[in-house]
């Protein structure tokens, strides 16, 4: 079970990482280009928090 529960940590830390990483053109695929900026950086905090959320899973 503790291996599953890592396993699944470091596939959540990898999500956030890809949507840190590609924020700007994971924006202009699923948003308008109206409001490109702020969809980015509430793209790159979640993508963050996703990460910690899964780095706390394979710590522990």
């Amino acid at each position: 079970m503790e291996n599953i529960l890592k396993v699944i940590g470091l596939i959540i830390m990898a999500i956030g990482v890809v949507c840190v990483y590609d924020a700007r053109k994971l924006t202009k695929k699923f948003f308008s280009t109206s409001d490109t900026n702020d969809a980015t950086r509430s793209l790159k905090i979640v993508g963050f928090i996703v990460s910690v959320i899964g780095s706390i899973l394979v710590i522990v």
